[in-house]
């Protein structure tokens, strides 16, 4: 157990780091950068939930207690605009926030 520790403590990154995520679950990912990195909590804003999927790129920065992914690297493809916002997810759903105040839900436009 204290060897576990130790080993805990000197793997610490001091400075935010780029890996692979190579396991996923709710609230915990691993992390393959250039030493593992295992039980990353991820971290998003209020409100917004998501589990990051193997194989995406992910920034990790240390907190105290631990570390934390506070994002993830997609290279999704979109076409946004600077000022709109998409929510999208793994199996192609989508939700885009325009500019001109229009919401398109999977490409299609919703007035309201």
């Amino acid at each position: 157990m204290w060897l576990t520790s130790f080993l805990n403590k000197e793997r610490q990154i001091n400075t935010a780091t780029k890996g692979s995520i190579t396991g996923s679950q709710q609230r915990k990912i691993q992390v393959d950068a250039s030493t593992q990195h295992r039980d990353v909590a991820v971290v998003a804003p209020y409100g917004i939930a998501y589990v990051p999927p193997v194989g995406e790129g992910a920034v990790i920065v240390p907190f105290e207690g631990g570390e934390a992914c506070v994002g993830v690297i997609s290279d999704a493809p979109n076409k946004l605009n600077r000022g709109e916002l998409m929510l999208y997810s793994m199996g192609g759903a989508s939700i885009v926030l325009k500019n001109d105040g229009s919401v398109l839900i999977n490409g299609e436009k919703v007035s309201g």
